[in-house]
């Protein structure tokens, strides 16, 4: 059995333009084509979708996952260990990058009261300069008005 490119959209829960943007992209294999020229997807090509979405939610890239097709069509499973630790790493480093974020909205936002002139606001002094230390004065200035 073969899909046409709709049924295979279908199938594998995508769209049509996808497909083309997966085969322009070297990711898909162009099908052969039916007498009248349109696209004939063979049974593997839905699992292959399925593979490459997978992957995209995992968060490798294009560039990722055909490298992790090719691997998977004839490879060592070192190299492909190799990208997925690549790829821990990098979402390790965000994370991280992201609590930071985290925390510095967090201590911003317990220093501004939500009242008062906006001159002196933290979260606008943290978005016009560098981080700095902060101290008990920033908290107080907060606190009694004089700031927010």
């Amino acid at each position: 059995m073969t899909y046409s490119i709709g049924q295979l959209a279908n199938a594998a829960d995508t769209r049509v333009e996808t497909i083309r943007y997966y085969e322009r992209r070297g990711l898909m294999p162009e099908p052969p084509r039916a007498n009248s020229g349109y696209r004939r997807y063979p049974r593997d090509a839905e699992q292959r979708l399925r593979f490459i979405r997978r992957a995209k939610r995992l968060g490798f890239t294009l560039k990722e996952i055909m490298a992790l097709l090719r691997l998977q069509a004839g490879g060592e499973r070192a190299d492909i260990k190799a990208i997925a630790e690549d790829k821990l790493d990098e979402i390790e480093t965000r994370l991280a990058d992201l609590e930071r974020m985290r925390v510095t909205l967090h201590d911003v936002n317990r220093r501004c009261s939500g009242r008062g002139p906006v001159t002196g606001c933290p979260i606008i002094e943290t978005l016009n300069h560098e981080p700095k230390q902060h101290t008990q004065r920033d908290t107080d200035v907060c606190r009694d008005g004089n700031g927010l």
